[in-house]
């Protein structure tokens, strides 16, 4: 099956120009300037005028809650909504139950998505106080990275003994993605603001008990680790202006298929970049994240750091609940919003604001990710790549209601918002995942294949 995608603008490698994408299959067998004409027949003929045509997204940070907590999503619903967003690649997390964190888990992963899961998928491996020894039993050809929780209470992914830490940052062959909380100052400030505003105290003071003090010394740490340990450190969802000072500046280099980007380097969410802390006052617990969505000036920072090169990729942290859990404050309220579907509208909106070119965002969102994690033949428009391409209409209004949303838990922090960016189609291995609001529900993505 040829197929001649034709008309639009093509956002690749630092460059927009009109032009067309032949697929043959799975792969893009070639890329047309304008007047330029298919070396064969196609079969099939797509008409992108007036949209961009992009790299299809790689979220390197989602929650799908599967196995385990599959009231509240799981891998079909939310790689659904993954495809109606132009997402065409996700890195799922490990805190699923039972955890990510032993070599059986990981495959039973694998074995679910293979099943299930609409667009391409890997997973990240676990790490804990005592699974260092299974490290160098991981394929690296098959997984992104270790997935290390310096700031969890969730069962036993919290790695707080100095000795664990040591031993994770020595062996890890593979990238390390950490989160990176101090536990012991939140509960410390939980405890003071619990003794002033009782059990549950309100929303709005989330980010001054998961405080930009417990971000700073925990990444601080994280840092030193890397930089002793000569170990590849990307630090998850920034959220502080402060943080941004412990990031070396990296140089993107899209030439090839490795990156120049130094050894440390930071992700940031559409979450933090699109929200602060005083839209509390009209998302409450909608928005509760963790960690912390911070102040105006922590978002004007991160949003300023997409363009400096402290900022290397742009990521959700797609975590979905049931709507009845994200209800209370700081202590009763569960942490976590869905943003897989919404993810690329809303980076666009942030394009038209001047916040970053169309490009840099396809450099943050597709390219960066594809290059950090070094995963094969995906993340840019060239011949012989696999064919994952999102097409996108500007100035196409239309608002989120609940009927529009395919995330598990039916609700979203973006509803009753009007966005002037519309994903129109997806393509998945050359597949049609997604056309005008449609997803194709038997098509299965692949594994991803990494080095």
């Amino acid at each position: 099956m040829r197929t001649l995608i034709e008309g639009g603008k093509i956002v690749n490698e630092g460059k927009c120009f009109e032009g067309s994408i032949v697929i043959e299959d799975e792969r893009i067998i070639e890329i047309l300037n304008k007047g330029q004409h298919p070396e064969a027949p196609v079969d099939k003929t797509v008409d992108a005028s007036g949209c961009f045509v992009l790299p299809g997204i790689i979220d390197t940070h989602v929650h799908f809650r599967e196995p385990g907590m599959t009231e509240k999503a799981d891998i079909e619903s939310e790689s659904r909504a993954a495809a109606a967003g132009g997402v065409t690649s996700y890195f799922e997390m490990p805190n699923t139950v039972p955890q990510t964190t032993t070599l059986e888990a990981l495959e039973d992963k694998f074995q679910r998505a293979a099943k299930s899961s609409h667009v391409n998928y890997t997973f990240f491996f676990g790490a804990t106080n005592d699974n260092v020894a299974l490290f160098d039993q991981l394929d690296i050809h098959r997984i992104p990275g270790i997935k290390l929780f310096m700031g969890s209470s969730t069962g036993n992914m919290l790695v707080d003994r100095d000795e664990a830490l040591n031993r994770i940052f020595s062996q890890a062959k593979l990238p390390i993605m950490a989160h990176c909380e101090d536990t012991a100052i939140i509960n410390r400030n939980m405890e003071e603001a619990k003794k002033a505003w009782g059990d549950d105290p309100q929303v709005s003071l989330h980010a001054l008990i998961r405080s930009e003090e417990a971000c700073m010394a925990s990444t601080t740490k994280a840092v030193e680790l890397a930089k002793k340990h000569h170990a590849r450190l990307h630090v998850a969802h920034l959220s502080t202006a402060d943080e941004l000072e412990l990031i070396p500046v990296s140089r993107d280099n899209v030439a090839t298929n490795k990156t120049k980007a130094a050894d440390i380097t930071a992700e940031v969410t559409v979450g933090h970049l699109y929200f602060s802390m005083l839209d509390h006052e009209r998302l409450g617990a909608r928005i509760k994240v963790n960690p912390a969505i911070k102040s105006p000036v922590d978002q004007f920072m991160l949003r300023q750091s997409l363009n400096d090169g402290r900022i290397t990729t742009i990521a959700t942290d797609h975590a979905p609940h049931l709507l009845e859990q994200k209800q209370g404050g700081c202590a009763k309220a569960a942490s976590g919003m869905p943003m897989v579907q919404f993810s690329l509208p809303t980076m666009l909106e942030l394009v038209d604001a001047g916040i970053l070119t169309i490009e840099r965002m396809v450099q943050l969102m597709t390219h960066n990710p594809a290059l950090l994690f070094e995963v094969h033949q995906r993340g840019f428009i060239r011949k012989g790549y696999q064919a994952d391409l999102t097409i996108v209409r500007p100035k196409s209004p239309w608002t989120v209601t609940q009927d529009v949303i395919q995330s598990k838990c039916k609700w979203s922090p973006m509803e009753g918002h009007t966005y002037n960016w519309r994903v129109e189609k997806t393509f998945c291995n050359g597949h049609l995942v997604y056309n005008d609001g449609v997803v194709d529900q038997q098509y299965i993505g692949q594994p991803l294949a990494f080095r």
